[in-house]
């Protein structure tokens, strides 16, 4: 029986910052996915993973993650990078979360370079980090999804078991270890196929 639901931010209830990244390569004449690929070149110690367990300073990745670049043959200006993290919030997912919130608990499971608490948001975007029961953040955890250990703390604060979770994510990578704890996952790539799917797991109605 599902008791949670838990939600990735970027890339879930904002829009993806691959998207913005994606534009930057086709701007500078990178191949596609070319930050994909650095991001997944050792991926528990590269800049990112760093960066998201707040190990390292915003001008430590910038150096870090273009250094991690040319080693892979490619020049490009990180600083770009950061300021495509922030996407714009999905409607239609804002939606499934809050009739997710009115009968059963929440929580967000998000990398981020920065605590929610520090950052300058938008009012939207507070309102909506306000609905859930729960945030987990890499900066805080000092651990980072795809480790077992983020998924465990937030199964631990919310009083659930693995089993009785659904988890949306819009990367494979971290779904897998959720999956193979017990969790419902659920991969986001079209934001309206993952809340129908999101839907006929709650049992709720799309109307």
């Amino acid at each position: 029986m599902i008791e949670a639901v838990l939600f990735d931010f970027g890339g879930v209830i904002l829009s993806s910052p691959f998207e913005a990244f994606a534009a930057y390569e086709k701007e500078i004449g990178l191949p596609v996915d070319t930050i994909r690929k650095i991001n997944a070149t050792n991926p528990d110690s590269n800049a990112w993973a760093k960066f998201e367990r707040r190990e390292v300073s915003p001008e430590e990745f910038v150096i870090l993650f273009e250094e991690e670049a040319l080693v892979l043959g490619h020049e490009l200006d990180a600083q770009r990078i950061l300021e495509g993290l922030h996407g714009s919030l999905r409607p239609s997912m804002v939606e499934a979360l809050s009739k997710c919130s009115s009968k059963f608990k929440t929580a967000m499971l998000t990398n981020n370079i920065t605590p929610m608490g520090e950052q300058d948001l938008d009012e939207d975007v507070q309102k909506v980090v306000e609905i859930f029961d729960l945030l987990i953040e890499s900066s805080i955890e000092g651990c980072r999804k795809p480790e077992e250990k983020f998924y465990e703390i937030a199964c631990e604060r919310l009083n659930v078991k693995p089993e009785n979770c659904v988890f949306l994510d819009d990367l494979g990578i971290n779904l897998k270890p959720a999956r193979a704890m017990g969790m419902t996952t659920i991969k986001v790539i079209d934001p309206e196929e993952a809340i129908k799917e999101l839907y006929e797991i709650m049992g709720f109605t799309t109307d």
